[in-house]
């Protein structure tokens, strides 16, 4: 009886070994099969909203990833709030993604006026960010492990207006004299800053220099009190709404420089470009992408193709020239650090990302020390032609000519602006 006992006592035991091998390997199944949670706040609705919107729709890239497997064979799961286009809104969105919504990897939302404000948080917790469209974030923090996409390269403060200097100068006679102004933030301030810097570098002498408050709505006084300096050269640095009433009073005073534009976040929106037409002729400011015939990396045009398929039933930017092709290429350099780690560890990624070349539907992305893309690629563009309200002749070459970098060039720099806008 005993050994019947024994017998069946070693049977239990076996058979729970057994059973606890089993829901061993179910929890690790179901473990590896939890989605792998990407967490973000992003600018869907106030100011920044216009682009916040289409760099989320680019950020679905989520659907694409998951239809080839996941990443590491985990689907990847979105988790976002919207920041409003208010940099107060953001500690407490990264607050809630990683204490309450137990994220695995976070991301920024759009613009430097919103990447700043989370910085303290990721780098209290040490953990790897990617930010998009920040300008020269690092030179304030100094960050490991943070990491920038946007074309900027190790010095984005100068080299953000530098191509537009640049240009300035190749104009007959050459010019002597600058005006600078912007908004009173953190963006615009780090724009006039490195414009100030290199309009000194090449001689330039700054004839009006100013900031305005962010909720300034009448830029006429403005503009007038440009105008009485009587500058060569016009730098502006400007968000979208100021943008646009920018431009209006620039028109609605007859500035006459020979050169304006600059730092003029806006201009690159499909909505912002349909709603000022003609007006945008001669203007020359930044960008990133345009569909200009030196322009064609690999990918970019069918991506723009998927992506304006979608664009009007999703309430986006109908071109997605700016944020959405930068926006995917994010989570494509994410994916393959992930992939190349097999790790959500922050150092490792962190190393890896520091380490290692990108191919992404924007060109090779490369990090260099700061975080910064190694190689500067802050394009230049001049509106030419544009006759109408259209959005079409956007999709089209010739009308968003590339002026800088000399690599990119599409076309021929046309001046003086105070002609061209007419």
């Amino acid at each position: 009886m005993r050994n019947r006992s024994e017998a069946m006592l070693r049977q239990l035991g076996i058979a729970a070994a057994v059973a606890a091998a089993m829901f061993a390997v179910l929890a690790g199944a179901a473990s590896a099969a939890e989605p792998l949670k990407i967490g973000f706040g992003m600018a869907l609705t106030g100011g920044l909203a216009g682009t916040g919107k289409a760099a989320l729709l680019a950020t679905k890239w989520a659907e694409e990833v998951n239809s080839r497997g996941g990443v590491l064979g985990r689907d990847v799961e979105l988790v976002y709030y919207d920041d409003q286009s208010n940099p107060s809104t953001v500690p407490g969105i990264y607050a809630k993604l990683l204490e309450v919504d137990k994220v695995d990897l976070v991301a920024s939302g759009y613009a430097t006026n919103m990447i700043a404000p989370a910085m303290p948080i990721m780098m209290e917790r040490g953990l790897v960010f990617i930010g998009l469209f920040g300008l020269a974030i690092n030179d304030q923090f100094g960050y490991d492990r943070y990491f920038a996409i946007v074309p900027g390269g190790d010095d984005p403060r100068l080299i953000y207006s530098a191509g537009f200097f640049n240009v300035a100068m190749t104009m007959e006679p050459k010019p002597a004299t600058a005006a600078i102004v912007g908004a009173d933030a953190e963006y615009a301030q780090i724009a006039t800053d490195g414009a100030r810097e290199n309009a000194r570098k090449r001689g330039l002498s700054i004839v009006y220099d100013r900031k305005y408050p962010p909720a300034t709505v009448d830029f006429v006084p403005i503009v007038r009190a440009i105008q009485a300096t009587n500058p060569d050269i016009v730098y502006i640095a400007s968000y979208p709404p100021d943008t646009v009433g920018m431009v209006r009073a620039v028109n609605e005073v007859a500035l006459k420089p020979r050169m304006l534009g600059g730092g003029m976040i806006g201009l690159q929106y499909a909505a912002i470009k349909q709603q000022l037409g003609s007006l945008l002729n001669g203007i020359i400011s930044f960008d990133v992408y345009v569909p200009e015939p030196t322009m064609r990396f690999p990918g970019i045009e069918e991506f723009l193709r998927n992506y304006q398929s979608r664009a009007r039933a999703e309430g986006t930017d109908q071109l997605g020239f700016y944020t959405p092709p930068y926006a995917y290429a994010r989570m494509q350099v994410l994916a393959q650090a992930i992939e190349a780690t097999k790790s959500l560890d922050q150092k490792k990624l962190a190393e890896h990302l520091h380490e290692a070349t990108f191919k992404t539907l924007v060109g090779t992305v490369k990090f260099g020390p700061t975080g910064e893309q190694a190689v500067p690629r802050i394009l230049f563009v001049q509106y030419q032609g544009i006759a109408s309200s259209d959005l079409e002749q956007f999709n089209q070459p010739g009308k968003q000519v590339i002026v800088s970098p000399p690599a990119f060039v599409s076309g021929k720099f046309l001046y003086p602006y105070a002609y061209l806008k007419r």
